[in-house]
Parts: structure tokens; C-alpha cells; sequence
């Protein structure tokens, strides 16, 4: 998978680092989130294993955020460091050849050696699926949430999010962030067939802010919450005042914008 030269000579010559984004998809149903962890398989450990064993070196990789377990990922965007030339479609299809059935690769893109696919990231756009009715095509990948819903009323109440930037309200408690500060760029349900799809885009997200989001605003749906008491419960910043977190199945990461400067060619 690299150049003929460094294939056979790997330690002859000036190595020089080289940084590549690695754009991915994966069904997060098996998998206790992305990050590597001791008590069970992530998308990220099994990422590693492929990418070492291929490039015969043992390869670090940096996401560019945490998806719970269960979450799943339409495109998550992560970095790996390696000293030599990658031809990036071979490495793309051999990767694939090797990785699992829930786990695919999109493509594989060279940056420059300080880009970071964490902080270098201007935008993430989530989305979470809510179906009606029972559903075995959607089974693991949509939420069931039986109750009518005012999507209406849950769009009003959504509008609000633009007039924050403080989201502790909806964020898992005591974690290591150094703010809960966020950038909501677009809010918004909408029904496509028969099921209900609430789209997210932020600067960055907290952890669980999405489900807890989402699990809020059903309270508006349902009539419990009104779009006043919905406001409040963001400017009282404390968790316990929001709704439960929705179920981690009908979460996607679906996108993640980087500024073109980062790219080489």
C-alpha cells in the first residue's frame, strides 16, 4: 500500500510524516461508541487493527468526536499519521476488503501534517429518526415513539435554540469539557414519509446534548412543555430540568465541514 521505494527499503532514506483524513460510514448497533475503550469493541479499535495491519506499523487514529454506543455515523471524519506515500484508492479498497459489514470506507484524503479532525472542524450536522409504528427495516436504526406528535410546536420550541450558546441544559454531567458553549446553526423537523427526522448542525456538540435535545422537545410534541417552559429550561443550565435522553438507535452523525485550506491539492 505505499510506495514501491519505502515498500521494500522502510527504513532507508528520510522519512518524512505525512497526515491523511480518513472519511468513514458505520452501523453503531455492535459497537460501545467510536472511542477506544477496555470494556468492549469500538468502530475506533477495529479501525486501528485494519489500518496497522495494512500499513504493517502500529497506527494511531484521532476522531473527530465521540459517538455513543449505539450511535451511528453517516460520515465521521478521523486522522492518522504515516511516513511515506499512501496510494489512497488502493488503501481504500484493501481497507474495506478487511473491515466488517457495519463499518465502510468513503475515501481517504492527504492534509496538512498539523490539520486536526477534531479542531479543525467547523461544523457537525446530526440527525435523529423517530418512526410511529413498529418498523423490522428500521429496527435498531430509528426510534419508535408511539405517541402524536405537534411538529409544529416542536419546530417553535426548536427556534429557540438560536437564541443560546450556553447548553449545559443538555449536556452529560461532569464531563471534561472547558465550556458548554455552542454554535446552533440550524434546527429543524420535518416528516418524510412515515417517519419524523429532527436535523441538527452546531459549531461543536456536548456530550448526549443531541438526545437530550431531542428528548426535550418531545415533551413539547406531547403537549407537556410549552415553548416558554422550553426556553427556561435552557436558560436554568442544569440538566436535571431537561427531558430524558432519547435512545442512542435513532442518532447519525451525517456530516462534518472542514475548511478547505487544511487540504493538500
Amino acid at each position: 500500500m505505499v510506495d514501491w521505494f519505502n515498500d521494500k527499503f522502510p527504513l532507508a532514506g528520510k522519512l518524512v510524516k505525512k497526515r491523511f483524513f480518513i472519511y468513514l460510514s458505520y452501523n453503531g448497533s455492535a459497537y460501545h461508541g467510536w472511542q477506544m475503550q477496555p470494556n468492549g469493541i469500538s468502530v475506533q479499535e477495529v479501525l486501528v487493527k485494519a489500518l496497522s495491519t495494512v500499513l504493517r506499523i502500529d497506527i494511531e487514529i484521532t476522531g473527530a468526536g465521540r459517538t455513543d454506543s449505539g450511535v451511528h455515523a453517516r460520515l465521521m471524519v478521523a486522522h492518522f499519521d504515516f511516513e511515506a506515500e499512501i496510494k489512497t484508492e488502493q488503501l481504500t479498497v484493501k481497507l474495506n476488503s478487511m473491515l466488517p459489514n457495519d463499518i465502510a470506507i468513503y475515501t481517504i484524503r492527504e492534509v496538512k501534517t498539523d490539520a486536526h479532525a477534531r479542531f479543525d472542524a467547523i461544523s457537525r450536522r446530526y440527525e435523529y429518526h423517530i418512526v410511529n409504528s413498529k418498523s423490522v427495516f428500521r429496527n435498531g436504526l430509528a426510534a419508535r415513539f408511539a405517541e402524536n406528535l405537534d411538529m409544529d410546536k416542536m419546530n417553535e420550541a426548536a427556534a429557540t435554540l438560536f437564541e443560546f450558546s450556553d447548553f449545559t441544559s443538555f449536556s452529560k454531567l461532569h464531563t471534561d469539557v472547558k465550556t458548554n458553549n455552542c454554535v446552533i446553526k440550524h434546527a429543524k423537523w420535518d416528516k418524510k414519509e412515515d417517519e419524523l427526522i429532527f436535523t441538527i448542525e452546531a459549531d461543536r456538540f456536548l456530550r448526549n446534548m443531541v438526545r437530550a435535545i431531542v428528548g426535550t422537545l418531545l415533551e413539547v410534541g406531547r403537549g407537556k412543555l410549552s415553548t416558554d417552559e422550553f426556553r427556561k429550561i435552557i436558560e436554568a443550565k442544569n440538566r436535571c430540568k431537561a427531558g430524558v435522553s432519547v435512545p442512542a438507535c435513532g442518532l447519525f452523525l451525517i456530516d462534518i465541514q472542514y475548511p478547505k485550506e487544511i487540504f493538500v491539492m
